[in-house]
C-alpha cells in the first residue's frame, strides 16, 4: 500500500528546486548519450537490435528506435532492474537514507553510481533528467498514474522520454508484478536465463510454498497491516496491494479495515487514541523510512504499546512497496513464514 495516501497527496506540489531553464535545449539532445553507469553486472543478450517495444501495465505501447540505453527509473523499480543486471543512469523516490545509507527502497543498487533526481514524494529534478538525455522512464502504478511523478511536472517529464509503468496494486498481485518487471528486464538484456536468475525465481517459489505451510501449521493467524505517523495509524486492506493479495492468496488470514477512507482504496486511518480497534495476533508494520518505525512507536505511541501483538513481541517489518525482484521478493516471504510460524493467539 502506497503509505499514507492522504499525506501523500497534500505533497504534490512540493517539486523539487529547479525550473525549466535548459529545458528546451535538453530536449532537442534527448535520445543519445553514454551508456548507463556501472552496478551490478553486465546485461545479458536479450535485448534485440533496432527498435525496441513494451506493452506497460497501462496499456501502452511504448517504442525506441533502439534499445534504451540511459535508463531513468522510480528507485524500487531501478532496484529490481538492478538484481537482474540492468543498469539505470538516474532514480527517483527514496534512495539514500538520512544516515547516508541506501534506503530500503534501494535493494542492492550502488547509489552512489546513479543521478539522484529526488529523494521524496514531490521531488524530481527536471534539469538534471534532462541532462541525462533518457531514453526511457521506469516506474510503478498503483491507480493508473506514474508512481512519484508529479502530477505539475508530469507532462514536462512525460515530454522528455517514452514511460513505462508496471502495475503494483489493484488486481496486480505479487506474482504478476514479478513477471511482468522480469519481462521489462529481459525486453532491456536481462538473461532471465543466467543461474542467478534461475535461483532466485526457484527460491521465491520455495518461500511461497513455506508461507502456505507455516498457515497450515499455525492456523487462525490474524495478521494486521499497519503504518504510523505522527497523528495516525493507517490499516490497510489487502484487496489492492500487490504483496497482500498473494500472501493472502497463500493462506494468510488478514484483518480488513472496515470503512476505507473517502477517496482511498487502500486503508482505513484511525487516530492513535483508536489504534487499537483491531484485534491481530501478529503486526506487520511498514518498514519505509517516511514511517514511524517500533523504535519511535514503543517511545511516543502509548496506545501502540498496548496493542496485544506488540505486548507479545509479535511484529515484523513489511516491505510496502517491494523490490519486484525474485531475488528480494523470496526473502520476504520467508520471513512473513517465520513471522506466521512463530506467532502465538493473543487476539
Amino acid at each position: 500500500m502506497p503509505k499514507s495516501r492522504s499525506s501523500l497527496l497534500t505533497r504534490r506540489g512540493l517539486i523539487a528546486a529547479g525550473g525549466a531553464l535548459g529545458l528546451v535545449a535538453a530536449l532537442t539532445a534527448c535520445g543519445g548519450g553514454d551508456s548507463a553507469k556501472d552496478g551490478s553486472g553486465d546485461k545479458g543478450d536479450s535485448a534485440a537490435s533496432g527498435p525496441w517495444s513494451f506493452k506497460d501495465d497501462l496499456g501502452k505501447n511504448v517504442t525506441t528506435k533502439s534499445a534504451p540505453k540511459n535508463i531513468v527509473a522510480f528507485s524500487g523499480t531501478a532496484a529490481a532492474l538492478y538484481d537482474y543486471g540492468v543498469q539505470v543512469k538516474g532514480v527517483f523516490g527514496p534512495t539514500k537514507a538520512a544516515n547516508g545509507e541506501p534506503d530500503v527502497q534501494a535493494g542492492s543498487m550502488d547509489i552512489s553510481k546513479v543521478e539522484i533526481l529526488g529523494n521524496a514524494w514531490g521531488q524530481f529534478n527536471i534539469e538534471k533528467y534532462a541532462s541525462l538525455q533518457p531514453d526511457l522512464l521506469v516506474t510503478n502504478t498503483w491507480d493508473g498514474s506514474y508512481w512519484y511523478v508529479p502530477d505539475e511536472s508530469k507532462d514536462k517529464i512525460l515530454g522528455l522520454a517514452p514511460a513505462v509503468a508496471i502495475g503494483a496494486g489493484g488486481d496486480v498481485t505479487m506474482d504478476k508484478a514479478l513477471a511482468r518487471t522480469a519481462e521489462l528486464a529481459k525486453s532491456l538484456g536481462a538473461d532471465l536465463n543466467a543461474r542467478k536468475a534461475v535461483d532466485a525465481k526457484a527460491r521465491f517459489e520455495a518461500a511461497s510454498a513455506k508461507v502456505r505451510e507455516a498457515v497450515k501449521a499455525n492456523p487462525g493467524i490474524k495478521v494486521l497491516v499497519g503504518s504510523g505517523d505522527a497523528d495516525q495509524f493507517y490499516i490497510s486492506t489487502p484487496k489492492t496491494a500487490a504483496d497482500l493479495s498473494y500472501f493472502q492468496q497463500l493462506g494468510v488470514e488478514f484483518v480488513t479495515p472496515d470503512k476505507l477512507d473517502e477517496g482511498s482504496t487502500f486503508f482505513e486511518s484511525l487516530s492513535w487514541e483508536n489504534a487499537g480497534k483491531y484485534a491481530a495476533d501478529l503486526v506487520l508494520l511498514d518498514n519505509r523510512s517516511k514511517t514511524l518505525q517500533p523504535e519511535q512507536l514503543t517511545k511516543d505511541k502509548p496506545t501502540w504499546n498496548a496493542l496485544p501483538a506488540v505486548k507479545a513481541g509479535q511484529v515484523a517489518p513489511r516491505s510496502a512497496e517491494p523490490v519486484y525482484s525474485y531475488d528480494k521478493c523470496a526473502q520476504i516471504l520467508e520471513d512473513l513464514a517465520k513471522a506466521v510460524q512463530n506467532a502465538k493467539k493473543v487476539s
